[in-house]
């Protein structure tokens, strides 16, 4: 009796593993779902839109952008995070994927993910941020701005993509090497702030180039300055803070995610696909319209550059402390 149960459990068992190499050797069969953390309008939405038609494309399978925002990022971010690891479900994100659960733990709150639960596949793009203020704005330079900011904390508003997030901690950067104080406004990502910027709810922000590009061709912004460690070629006139003199440097790069566990069939698939999408001309333009360069690299080198600047910003997070 036992004899032929375990026979049956074993017999089971091989046709369990024979199904589950055919759905990885038949993979995608189905619609993928790329989670966007953040509202349309900011970068992680104008990066993965392209990104999933083209992938769609290579797969020959549809591949739908989901945008689910909230909390700087986290909600969307801990949702892949926890989805079954099949391959269905990935995640477009920013650099702000390696902040949150450094910030969970400077605010004593559960983590609402942790970083070994995502896998990279890819980054795609790896812009630094600009300092963006209304054309109307008093401020011709970064001096003007800070020199405000000094002389009376608290009252210029910045706008941001939530608590601790890619237009949070550049900003914080910037203050703390200006020696200024100025009031965080979070919204739930860089739209929404950048709306806030036109219609004068705040006064200031720091945002990837892409999600104010148009604004700034339609005259309703001005960069004063950029995060970059070099001067960003679509703004060639447009001087790094570094060069004026401040210590404070920031990429906001989006890259593709898939949950912990993903099948390494599965895993070579999308490796292949978002290889093929960096070249894509079509992705191609896409970027190029928002004057975006692509800044493409496979899993083992995404890997390592994520793991340094993880910890990077770990490192910059303890600095600012804890932001109710």
């Amino acid at each position: 009796m036992i004899a032929r149960l375990a026979r049956a459990a074993g017999a089971a068992l091989a046709v369990s593993v024979s199904l589950s190499a055919f759905a990885q050797a038949d993979y995608p069969s189905r619609t993928i779902t790329m989670i966007v953390p953040f509202p349309p309008g900011g970068v992680a939405d104008i990066t993965g839109r392209p990104v999933a038609e083209a992938m769609g494309r290579h797969l020959k399978q549809t591949v739908i952008v989901e945008n689910k925002a909230g909390a700087g990022g986290g909600v969307g971010m801990q949702y892949v995070a926890r989805a079954k690891p099949d391959g269905y479900t990935v995640l477009m994100a920013l650099s702000s994927v390696s902040i949150i659960p450094e910030a969970d733990k400077i605010l004593g709150r559960s983590p609402m993910y942790q970083l070994d639960q995502l896998v990279p596949i890819a980054r795609f793009t790896a812009d630094p941020t600009v300092l963006a203020v209304r054309a109307d704005s008093p401020w011709k330079s970064v001096k003007d701005m800070l020199e405000v900011a000094r002389s009376a904390p608290g009252t210029i508003p910045y706008g941001s993509s939530g608590n601790y997030g890619t237009m949070h901690v550049p900003m914080e950067m910037l203050a703390a090497a200006g020696g200024a104080k100025m009031l965080h406004v979070p919204f739930t990502g860089a739209g929404p702030a950048v709306v806030a910027l036109l219609g004068g709810s705040v006064d200031a922000l720091s945002t990837g180039p892409s999600s104010i590009m148009g604004h700034l061709k339609g005259g309703k912004v001005r960069v004063l300055a950029s995060w970059g460690e070099t001067r960003h070629p679509a703004l060639p006139d447009v001087p790094t803070l570094k060069e004026l003199g401040y210590d404070a440097q920031f990429s906001q790069w989006t890259g593709l995610f898939v949950p912990a566990g993903t099948p390494e069939p599965v895993i070579a698939k999308l490796r292949e696909a978002a290889k093929a999408v960096a070249s894509d001309p079509t992705f191609l333009a896409a970027l190029a319209r928002v004057q975006t360069p692509p800044q493409y690299l496979d899993q083992p080198q995404f890997r390592a550059f994520w793991e340094a600047d993880a910890k990077k910003l770990s490192d910059v997070v303890r600095r600012i402390g804890k932001v109710e």
